[in-house]
């Protein structure tokens, strides 16, 4: 009885960490120990997030339409009015919330695979950073855990860096899921939204750009160790024309987390995944985990590996505003040299092999 007061109180108190307290304070049953307790937290952590960011902006979408269509129109009209109001804010800086990057769920979500975050150099608050994420794997666990909460401690490893995920800006045109998304730090990947940042906002700004996008995610797979990267310059460009070091990222078990079938190169399928990738913004692949209750199973719960991201050595760039096509060509040279250095110094410390290779596409 004191325990489901205990529960009660931290309802009322509105903490997430007294109600999951409360919890683990139950009395054990056989079929439901401590430790499997915490298991199905953790998978319900990161089921929560892939269901917010393929459902919650469109089921938001069809509820707002809908309440439009009853006596409770005056809501959806107040909402409407304020989406209309706040439309610009997300390529402004964003509305992030330092309660929301701390919420305990984060580190239920942190401690499913497990993540982890590897600081091998400092970065200094006085300048802009953009750091280049590698690979993309099918939902960007890594980047998300790492950049978009704080649950893998980035604050207190960059002191005075403010991260700001990049991502589909159509995610912003939808109700709902665009507030979730600021209050995270997650910013639209376009020119406005990451000009505002680099130029408009002071230093210590560092904006994470997944390189390889859509495209990547059709090649990710266990086992597979390759980023789209020889044709993306756009991001190096950008850093010349605001100043802003780059920082290459690789996120070691990113691609273990779940299976893809792969469609060969050139293929009808292949073709249609690439088509539907330009139309739609994102790539539809064909993916499974495991299921909720059993690791046997097929679903949609990722599997349980290790993802270790590690920040690299920031390459200095200099300010030049109309960067020539052979500047850009040289730091992107010397920023897939330095991507290819921190794979080749970490791939065995995180069970890969020694002869393992970072494959450039």
């Amino acid at each position: 009885m004191k325990t489901l007061l205990a529960a009660y109180s931290g309802v009322k108190k509105g903490t997430g960490s007294s109600i999951l307290s409360a919890l683990l304070e139950l009395p054990s049953a056989p079929w439901l120990s401590k430790s499997k307790l915490v298991k199905h937290l953790q998978v319900i952590s990161v089921l929560q997030f892939i269901l917010t960011f393929l459902a919650l902006g469109i089921a938001s979408t069809v509820l707002l339409v809908y309440l439009f269509c009853t006596d409770c129109w005056v809501i959806a009209a107040i909402y409407t009015a304020w989406l209309i109001f706040d439309w610009n804010t997300p390529k402004q800086g964003g509305r992030r919330s330092t309660w929301v990057r701390n919420w305990t769920v984060w580190t239920y979500f942190r401690d499913y695979f497990p993540i982890r975050l590897i600081k091998t150099h400092n970065l200094l608050p006085s300048r802009n950073y953009i750091f280049g994420y590698h690979p993309h794997g099918i939902f960007c666990f890594g980047a998300f855990c790492n950049f978009s909460t704080e649950a893998t401690g980035f604050s207190k490893k960059f002191p005075g860096i403010r991260p700001s995920l990049a991502t589909l800006a159509g995610n912003f045109r939808l109700p709902l899921l665009r507030d979730y998304m600021m209050f995270g730090g997650i910013c639209p990947v376009n020119r406005n939204s990451i000009d505002y940042l680099l130029s408009r906002n002071g230093t210590g700004n560092a904006v994470v750009i997944v390189v390889g996008g859509a495209a990547e995610s059709l090649d990710c797979a266990p086992g597979l160790n390759s980023v789209t990267l020889k044709n993306r310059k756009g991001f190096v460009k950008l850093a010349l024309q605001k100043g802003a070091d780059l920082v290459p990222v690789y996120s070691f078990g990113e691609n273990e987390s779940y299976k893809q079938v792969m469609f060969a190169e050139g293929s009808w399928w292949r073709q249609v995944q690439r088509r539907l990738q330009k139309l739609l913004g994102f790539a539809p692949c064909l993916f499974h985990g495991c299921g909720f209750f059993s690791s046997e199973s097929w679903g949609m719960v990722p599997y349980c590996k290790p993802i270790n991201t590690v920040v690299g050595e920031p390459i200095t760039v200099p300010k030049v505003e109309d960067p020539t096509p052979d500047m850009i060509d040289m730091y992107h040279t010397m920023y897939i040299n330095s991507l290819t250095t921190l794979f080749d110094k970490y791939k065995t410390r995180f069970g890969l092999k020694e002869t393992d290779y970072l494959l450039v596409r």
